[in-house]
């Protein structure tokens, strides 16, 4: 079989699954997960035929056109390059991981079956954006996966908590993808083609006549998909979802998607340097901003949430400074130990035999209980640490040196100002990252709160896949510089200057907080007993959906716990980064209440206005046949009166009108 074909199959077998687990999920359950983990395998290995046989050289180019359009064509493309090769292997690998995790997470689910098909279908969607040469195209692939979000985010839609984050997920993404389509409707214009390989044609020769609004319309698709400042908000609140859902929306799809495809038409915007500056400023607003709500965080879902918006930041970062292979680097290192971490927290809630013990300050014994969990959780929060000599280290490291790069005027693809502030806000990231890395670390498996029952050992098919991702977490780094053909030709090395500094930052944020951590411990061990007196119920952003039972443990507040090293270093920051800066309060402002206040007039409008005429028409008729019904006696003598009564006014009117026109 040729390689075209493979790469056809690689996004088609899932969708197949899919299909076929929707069709026979209540005819035949016992299909339902071989027909979820054997196609996305099987697309997984395809990946890697397609992966090696491509091996980072010229690009794999096929079409045929997908319907004539009478202005710019349609095709159904493939364009495969060495990015496009790797990520796809990303996602196979990655999406069978977390099919096979699910089977044992979700054993005793009985929505089960559509689930499983719904992963498939979203591998599918991810895959084809990742493989298909026409914009119009990975548009599909790109929708896709937005209703996929939708329905996985909201599986327990019996809580108001997954209803609400997964129509929130839905309506800010789509935010984003309306001011896309224009722009990609707008690109097809300028460049006369939606093939990939002709809108890059046609920047290569100067072809775009409006560079910044293009990239810029883009560039609210890729905020809003990948979870960039303004539109990150839905990101955190999708962690209302499965467990496996979140590591497979964090690692391989869904975010990532913004990021690839901001790689694979990298020189549209690279042909703007406003839109370079904006994405500049993006990733460093959206990495610091994102490492300080970490810190301040409670539930372990929501520190990992607001980490892969930080990491996501890097990867943009990486892009404004004109870096798509540091930028794709980060991307498959961070997929690996991202998908750990969520797969993880997974296994310490399945531990616990509910959904809700997520907050951190009612963890306790984990160590001991789920050793496979609290190991493997190790080695990715070194990774996400950027510790040498883990995977995090390396392309963390690859994104601080193309940024160093551009901001000494070494490289001029973007302007020194975006070199320099990403530099800047990607050290300061590192410290962060470091820190609220440690304090997951330290009070999720060193805390001291109540043990939840333990429901016994973890299922093998979770334990398994834990330390299948925990090999690439440790290390994907070390390989990558034998794979330059895939990263533009480029070896991916850390230099001294940014190592030094990134690691150097890393290690004192890191020692910061255990030292705080130590200090708070120390004093909570020689203070009173208060926390065995219930607390009573203080409305707050950190307050979860677990806090009556968090009460009824008679565990203090999670935003009074006096063991939190993220209060004492944040200070009066910490409550505004508990809660996301208010940034949901402002839209609620901004847009959710003019948009309510609108709607309120237009119903007010409708029902007192529109339908006052309405009902007035209706009225005007009916009384008119009420008279016209009264009008009907029956009586012909009634009738033959009125006709003579009605001659002798006509007759009266007339002679009236001819005396007046003969006077006139």
């Amino acid at each position: 079989m040729t390689t075209t074909t493979f790469a056809v199959l690689v996004p088609l077998l899932p969708f197949l699954g899919a299909a076929a687990g929707l069709l026979l999920g209540r005819t035949a359950p016992g299909f339902v997960r071989p027909l979820a983990v054997l196609p996305t395998l099987a697309a997984a290995v395809l990946a890697v035929l397609v992966a090696v046989r491509q091996g980072g050289g010229k690009a794999i180019d096929a079409a045929t056109q997908l319907t004539p359009t009478g202005s710019v064509p349609i095709d159904l493309a493939l364009h495969v390059d060495g990015f496009a090769a790797l990520v796809a292997v990303l996602v196979g690998v990655v999406a069978t991981c977390v099919q096979v995790y699910s089977t044992g997470y979700l054993r005793e689910d009985p929505r089960y079956p559509s689930y499983a098909a719904l992963v498939s279908l979203f591998t599918a969607a991810m895959l084809l954006v990742v493989y298909s040469g026409d914009l119009m195209v990975l548009l599909v692939g790109w929708e896709v996966m937005g209703i996929c979000s939708y329905f996985l985010v909201g599986h327990y839609w019996e809580t108001p908590e997954a209803r609400s984050a997964s129509l929130k997920a839905f309506l800010v993404t789509k935010l984003g993808d309306v001011p896309f389509l224009i722009g990609l409707f707008a690109l097809a214009v300028d460049a006369g083609t939606f093939r990939i390989t002709g809108v890059l044609g046609a920047v290569a020769t100067g072809g775009l006549d409006h560079p910044t609004p293009i990239a810029l319309l883009l560039l609210a698709g890729v905020a809003g998909k990948s979870a960039q400042f303004p539109l990150h908000t839905w990101l955190p609140d999708a962690m209302a979802g499965p467990t496996p859902v979140s590591a497979l929306i964090h690692a391989a799809t869904m975010v990532a998607a913004g990021i690839y495809f901001t790689a694979r038409l990298l020189p549209v915007f690279a042909a703007s340097a406003a839109a370079m500056t904006v994405l500049a400023v993006m990733a460093a607003i959206t990495m610091v901003g994102s490492a300080l709500a970490a810190l301040a965080q409670d539930d372990i879902k929501r520190v990992l949430a607001y980490s892969t918006i930080g990491q996501l930041g890097y990867m943009a970062g990486a892009l404004a400074v004109g870096d798509r292979g540091a930028a794709v680097f980060h991307l498959l290192s961070h997929a690996a130990f991202k998908a750990l971490l969520f797969l993880a927290a997974g296994a310490v809630i399945h531990a616990a035999g509910t959904n809700s013990l997520t907050a951190m300050s009612r963890m306790s014994g984990l160590a001991r209980r789920v050793p496979d969990a609290y190991w493997t959780t190790t080695v990715a929060l070194l990774a996400l640490a950027a510790i040498p000599p883990f995977a995090g280290f390396f392309s963390k490291e690859a994104v601080l040196v193309a940024a160093e790069h551009t901001a000494l005027g070494d490289r001029t693809v973007a302007p020194a100002g975006a070199g320099w502030t990403v530099l800047v806000a990607g050290l300061l990231t590192a410290l962060l990252t470091a820190a609220y890395a440690l304090r997951l670390w330290l009070r999720a498996f060193r805390g001291r709160g109540a043990e939840a029952p333990d429901h016994g050992r973890q299922p093998i098919a979770m334990t398994s896949v834990l330390w299948v991702l925990a090999v690439p977490s440790l290390g994907f780094g070390l390989t990558v510089r034998h794979l330059p053909d895939w990263f533009d030709g480029h070896e991916l090395a850390p230099t001294l200057v940014t190592a030094v500094l990134g690691t150097g930052l890393a290690v004192a944020g890191a020692a910061v907080t255990y030292a705080v951590w130590r200090t708070l411990a120390v004093r909570a061990l020689t203070a009173p007993a208060a926390a065995a007196v219930p607390t009573p119920h203080v409305a707050h952003p950190d307050a979860d959906a677990g806090l009556v039972e968090a009460e009824a443990l008679h565990l203090p507040h999670p935003a009074e716990d006096p063991a939190d090293p993220g209060r004492a270093l944040l200070g009066p920051l910490h409550r505004p980064a508990a809660d996301g800066f208010h940034l949901d309060a402002v839209y609620r402002a901004a847009f959710v209440r003019p948009v309510l206040a609108a709607a309120s007039l237009v119903r007010f409008l409708d029902r007192e206005v529109v339908d006052t005429y309405v009902r007035g028409a209706a009225g005007s008729a009916k009384g008119l046949g009420w008279l016209v019904r009264r009008a009907q006696t029956g009586n012909v003598q009634t009738y033959l009166s009125a006709l003579l009564a009605g001659s002798v006014v006509l007759a009266i009117a007339a002679v009236a009108l001819a005396n007046a026109v003969a006077g006139a």
